[in-house]
């Protein structure tokens, strides 16, 4: 789409050109910002011209460049990337599956970044579903040369919009290693063979016993239940039900996303239960009503 009223356009260098002008606004992959009218937009930031790079693999984790095209963080957990995976990572083969929870086209995925999808903050927005199950950490500049840390879980408020104030500009997402060497696993289901994510519901097993369920594009913020221990599937059921933030819109009613949720949740549970005897399936869940 052509966005007529914007006349200019800048490549952002240092952070000092981060400073937006009135009418300004920040460009990642820019594949939101050109798929519909921005009225009132009257300039680009370029973000990908900082050079930050797109993946970090350190003990303490994976830092995600919050320019990093989501192919290119595809592509390394798969094996394809520059640096390889960390042994005993295993949360890492749940990343494909986030990547199709986006339900892109392969352009789409070499050309949106994961700080993007964040950011957009929109409830079926795959990056947040994958961020919030494994303890995502935002790492945000401020328009003072300051920097601010964040559960990406409280950094997405509702549907589209953040805590981000005018000026701020996401950085890096910080994935830590000990939720990296977790068992990981993510379900899906859409009204429509190929339509948006009606409900994503990822559950985590640590190491240590504890564990974490989250519920996204269902509820307009993310919702993490946690545990000491795997509860049981009624309880787990109960507390799905009676999170926040389930809404209606014409891809789903609020009860069927509130149901469906509770049936994904219960599902991974049973495969998380299976990981810590040796009889996990192993399967991703990827329904259509």
């Amino acid at each position: 789409m052509d966005v007529t009223s914007v006349t200019g356009f800048r490549r952002a260098r240092t952070r000092a050109d981060l400073a937006l002008a009135p009418g300004e606004t920040l460009l990642g992959g820019g594949t939101w910002l050109m798929s519909e009218p921005q009225p009132g937009t009257t300039g680009f930031v370029d973000l990908t011209t900082l050079g930050w790079p797109d993946l970090e693999v350190s003990p303490d984790g994976l830092r995600i460049g919050a320019t990093c095209p989501i192919a290119t963080l595809r592509a390394w957990a798969e094996g394809r990337g520059d640096v390889a995976v960390p042994d005993g990572w295993t949360a890492v083969a749940m990343v494909p599956d986030a990547v199709d929870a986006l339900l892109a086209s392969f352009k789409i995925w070499h050309t949106a970044t994961v700080g993007g999808n964040v950011c957009r903050a929109f409830p079926a927005a795959a990056m947040v579903s994958l961020a919030v199950a494994l303890d995502g950490v935002a790492e945000i500049w401020t328009p003072d040369g300051g920097t601010r840390r964040t559960p990406v879980e409280r950094l997405v408020t509702g549907n589209g919009t953040t805590d981000l104030a005018r000026g701020e500009v996401l950085r890096a997402i910080d994935l830590p290693a000990a939720a990296l060497r977790s068992h990981a696993a993510l379900a899906k289901i859409a009204l429509a063979e190929l339509g948006r994510s009606g409900a994503v519901v990822t559950g985590r097993l640590d190491p240590d016993g504890a564990c974490a369920f989250a519920v996204t594009a269902a509820v307009v913020r993310p919702v993490v239940l946690r545990y000491d221990a795997l509860p049981d599937a009624a309880t787990l059921a109960a507390d799905v039900d009676a999170a926040p933030g389930y809404y209606t819109d014409p891809l789903g009613a609020a009860d069927w996303r509130r149901g469906v949720s509770a049936v994904l949740a219960t599902r991974l549970r049973a495969d998380l239960a299976g990981t810590a005897t040796g009889t996990a399936t192993g399967t991703v869940t990827k329904d259509h009503a």
